[in-house]
């Protein structure tokens, strides 16, 4: 179970004791201004210090930037998903797109995605 959007609207911190939880999900409104708002970067660093002393995976929404992936790879997150690596597509087009994706040998691993 994933906690959604974590630290805005409903989520809680008493969630990750009341529920069987294994992911968090960084919300993407924390994304935007990294990696030049200090105080957003100490957002981020504090949701993925805190899954990981929890044995919690933590996953970032909404990467739009190179910037930004290197950013989080520099905080320990790994695990992104957002523009930057595709867009809404309808499900005819995935396979091509998996395909394409795993073809490509890119500079910068994990950051960038087909047709960039």
């Amino acid at each position: 179970m994933s906690i959604d959007d974590f630290g805005t609207g409903y989520s809680s911190l008493s969630y990750l004791r009341a529920f069987p939880v294994n992911t968090l999900k960084i919300d993407r409104s924390f994304l935007k201004t990294v990696p030049d708002d200090p105080q957003a970067v100490a957002v981020v660093e504090a949701v993925v210090a805190l899954g990981r002393s929890l044995n919690l995976g933590v996953i970032a929404e909404g990467v739009e930037t190179p910037e930004q992936a290197r950013s989080l790879l520099n905080l320990d997150c790994a695990a992104m998903q957002g523009y930057l690596f595709g867009r809404p597509m309808p499900p005819a087009e995935l396979l091509a797109w998996l395909r394409d994706w795993h073809a490509q040998e890119p500079e910068d691993p994990g950051i960038s995605r087909p047709g960039s």
